[in-house]
């Protein structure tokens, strides 16, 4: 049983041992690992490897490598470097923790105890081609084991060093909208492609690879044309505004980009269908063509040269005209390789080395000067490339030379412009400092280095404001770290430059710019102010009583302020005629002001229109002298009224008197007339006498109406049987339909009666006689009342009680 489990923990021992994957890290280093990286130790942390292998190599030369691997914990480490070319080796001196391989192909850490490494590495010779470097490195825990541990790994190419590279350049940037030679165009139709165009420039001979070409509308690029020479017609639309970038690339290196000289703005419309609008082509019912360029009748695309109005053909294609006459005429019309004879020496300007100097053809050393000793530009040195002339004659070319027109002078050690002979001309008194060659005050100081070169009491300006730092020297800097100062007349410690009153020592500033000083402006942030004589807070060019502190401002400039808390306030601060106003009720004291109060002290009274002596606002009829009371408010004054009553009262008992007279008189008219016709009528029967049919009416006529117009004055006895006075009392409100005029009575029957009594007294009877009234001088009468009646006719009572009617022209007394 015993030996049972002894073979079977044997045999998994044995399984166990082949199910761990072999060991192929080590802390005392592996060769040949680098390319695939460390595989023995698992993780995913990748740390940060420096290196400083050359970006490219001189063959046959060593570099010192320097291997560092960081960002993980710990200290421990390993790596192993490969190269496919050049030889590795430990360093002779330095660290000596690393081993190469017999090859010299792989170099590794001999112990685990680093992180950084150091060897040596010669490059293969030239012409060896590109070196690979595969390098691979552990930041390792220390744990002794394979895990927890961070690698990374990476791979170098090392190129030899190739011929230096100038980056092309683009020019002549523009957009068309037909392929080169094109023009520049502003406007294309909806219709037509957009060409980019430029002129590709390689000082180097590269050709174009692959330049970068950008469009952008309204400045925003439309990257899905990028590099797409053509910007077909579908890509824009009307109204678009194209411009186009290029980036020139020669294959290696990319120039500077530059952007199209002209932007192109979409239109529309295109009779014949060339692509090309009406408004920009040339020939615009000619499919075929669309430009003319130089104008000259011959569209571009069949003219040779569409620029050039003097040439159209070019035979050999070398683009110079056949036209002799023309712009740019072909000197050799039938050979490509020249065109131009400029110096007339027979030899084309292709051919001919200086096309512009007929006694010069060849240089032999390329460096631009004939080899023609006796022709113009003769190379001094014709083998030399590097050198051509010797101007000053001392035997040193020019290029050589660092001063070629100054035979006293060859080199220029610090190369600052002078020359180091001492005693030539322009020496530098500072051969071996490229900053200095001069000390024109002997201060012992450069003058580039001394800011006070002609003034050996000063060197420096710390500041930099002009003036010296030396305070012993000439100008001294007052204000040696301040730049906008260096003088303090006055010696107040503000300089004058930003002392506003440099000369007074008591003043600095002048914040309003009035001239006057903050410390004695009592304004000092009003220029229209200085002073304040009375304390009040208003300046006294503002202050219109400047020595009042109760009042500043006089608006209608009476002399009275406009403080009503003031002294001598203005009650009408508005009203240059009017200041007291005693009574307080708004009108002006000052009796020739404006709205004057006639009645200074009664506030309740300010006018008298009538002059009455009674106020408007007390006084019943403002307008009426005479009139100043309306007690019962009948709008007759009581004075008018008094006057009417005590004639009414006078007319009523006049009335009455009448009235009686009237009685008395009738009875007396009546018993006379029937005398009389009891006497007639006697006779008659006593002489039987037939009374005739047609006898006279001895009745009395109607009486007139109380309506009629009274009479003027009471009748006499000649006038017994006309109607009896009415009083105007009686008739005052009685409206009637005209006046009516009085009717004589018929007194034929008296007359007859009479005749026929002999005895009768031929003296007609008086009528009673109204009580005469006292003569009163009356006042002229006022209008008592006035209406008008029904038939359209004015009336009048006037205060006497007589009546008036308007005829149409004046008034009639009635």
């Amino acid at each position: 049983m015993k030996t049972a489990l002894r073979i079977t923990a044997l045999l998994l021992s044995a399984l166990m041992l082949m199910a761990i994957p072999p060991i192929e890290g080590s802390s005392s280093g592996i060769h040949s690992q680098a390319s695939s990286g460390c595989t023995c130790h698992q993780t995913t942390i990748a740390p940060t490897i420096s290196e400083n292998f050359p970006s490219t190599y001189n063959g046959g030369q060593t570099y010192n490598i320097q291997i560092s691997v960081s960002g993980y914990a710990g200290s421990n480490g390993g790596f192993n470097v490969m190269v496919d070319k050049g030889t590795l080796s430990a360093p002779s001196v330095g660290i000596m923790s690393v081993k190469v391989n017999s090859a010299g192909t792989s170099a590794t850490h001999t112990t685990n105890s680093y992180r950084s490494w150091a060897f040596d590495w010669t490059a293969p010779s030239s012409g060896s081609g590109a070196v690979t470097v595969d390098i691979a490195a552990v930041a390792a825990n220390g744990a002794n084991g394979n895990s927890g541990d961070a690698k990374d790994q990476m791979q170098l190419t090392i190129p030899e060093p190739g011929p230096t590279n100038t980056a092309p350049t683009a020019t002549n940037v523009f957009i068309s909208d037909a392929p080169a030679p094109a023009p520049a165009i502003t406007q294309a139709y909806y219709d037509v492609d957009l060409f980019a165009n430029y002129d590709f420039n390689d000082p180097d001979g590269d050709p174009d690879t692959s330049s970068q070409i950008r469009w952008m509308n309204s400045g925003v690029t439309a990257s899905q044309y990028n590099d797409q020479p053509i910007l077909a017609q579908g890509s824009t639309a009307i109204g678009d505004l194209w411009t186009m970038s290029v980036t020139p690339n020669d294959g290696t290196d990319l120039g500077s980009t530059v952007t199209s000289t002209n932007t192109v703005e979409i239109i529309d419309y295109d009779a014949d269908s060339d692509g090309y609008g009406d408004q920009s082509d040339a020939f615009p019912n000619d499919p075929n063509e669309w430009l003319d360029t130089d104008n000259d009748g011959v569209g571009d695309n069949t003219d040779d040269f569409d620029d050039d109005a003097t040439q159209t053909t070019d035979t050999d294609g070398d683009g110079y005209g056949d036209n002799a006459s023309g712009n740019n005429p072909d000197a050799f019309p039938n050979d490509e390789e020249e065109w131009n004879d400029n110096d007339g020496d027979g030899v084309g300007d292709n051919a001919d080395a200086f096309d512009n100097d007929a006694t010069q053809t060849t240089d032999v050393d390329s460096d631009g000067y004939g080899d023609n000793a006796s022709g113009n530009n003769a190379d001094a040195f014709p083998n030399d490339p590097a050198e051509w002339t010797d101007n000053d004659g001392d035997g040193t070319g020019d290029n050589a030379d660092a001063f070629d027109n100054d035979a006293t002078q060859t080199t220029d050690a610090d190369s600052d412009g002078y020359g180091d002979n001492a005693s030539g001309n322009n020496a530098d008194a500072f051969p071996n400092n490229p900053a200095e060659w001069a000390d024109n005050d002997g201060d012992g100081t450069g003058d580039n280095a001394d800011l006070f070169d002609d003034d050996a009491t000063q060197i420096a300006d710390a500041d930099g404001d002009g003036y010296g730092d030396n305070a012993a020297g000439n100008n001294p800097d007052v204000f040696p770290n301040d730049v906008n100062e260096w003088n303090d007349t006055d010696g107040d410690g503000v300089g004058d430059n930003a002392d506003v009153f440099p000369n007074d020592a008591s003043e600095t500033v002048d914040s309003d710019g009035d001239g006057t000083g903050d410390n004695a402006d009592v304004f000092p942030n009003d220029a229209s102010e200085t002073m304040d004589t009375d304390g009040d807070g208003v300046g006294d060019n503002a202050d219109a009583f400047d020595d009042d502190a109760t009042q500043a401002t006089d608006t209608d400039g009476d002399g009275y302020g406009d403080s009503p808390q003031g002294t001598n306030a203005d009650a009408f601060p508005t009203d240059a005629t009017q200041w007291v106003d005693s009574d307080n009720d708004g009108y002006g004291d000052n009796p020739d002001g404006t709205d004057a109060d006639v009645f200074p002290s009664d506030s309740t009274e300010w006018a008298d229109s009538d002059g009455d002596g009674i106020g408007d606002n007390a006084d019943a009829f403002p307008e009426d002298a005479n009139e100043t009371l309306d007690t019962d408010g009948d709008g007759m004054g009581d004075n008018e009224q008094a006057v009417l009553e005590a004639q009414q009262a006078k007319d009523e008992e006049e009335e009455a008197a009448a009235r009686q007279q009237m009685l008395v008189g009738s009875g007396i008219a009546m018993l006379v007339i029937t005398a009389g016709v009891v006497l007639i009528l006697r006779r008659r029967i006593d002489s039987g006498a037939e009374m005739d049919e047609t006898a006279k009416d001895f009745s009395l006529p109607d009486l007139p109406s109380m309506n009629a117009q009274p009479a003027a004055e009471p009748m006499d006895t000649a006038s017994a049987y006309q109607p009896q006075p009415a009083y105007e009392a009686q008739q005052a409100y009685q409206p009637v339909a005209e006046p009516i005029a009085t009717q004589p009575v018929d007194d034929s029957a008296l007359g007859a009666f009479l005749e026929s009594t002999p005895d009768a007294d031929p003296t007609p009877v008086a009528a009673a006689s109204p009580v005469a009234a006292p003569v009163v001088d009356a006042p002229e009468p006022t209008v008592a009342n006035q209406w008008t009646d029904e038939s359209g006719h004015t009336w009048r009572v006037m205060s006497d009680g007589s009546n008036r009617w308007w005829n149409g022209t004046d008034w009639q007394k009635v």
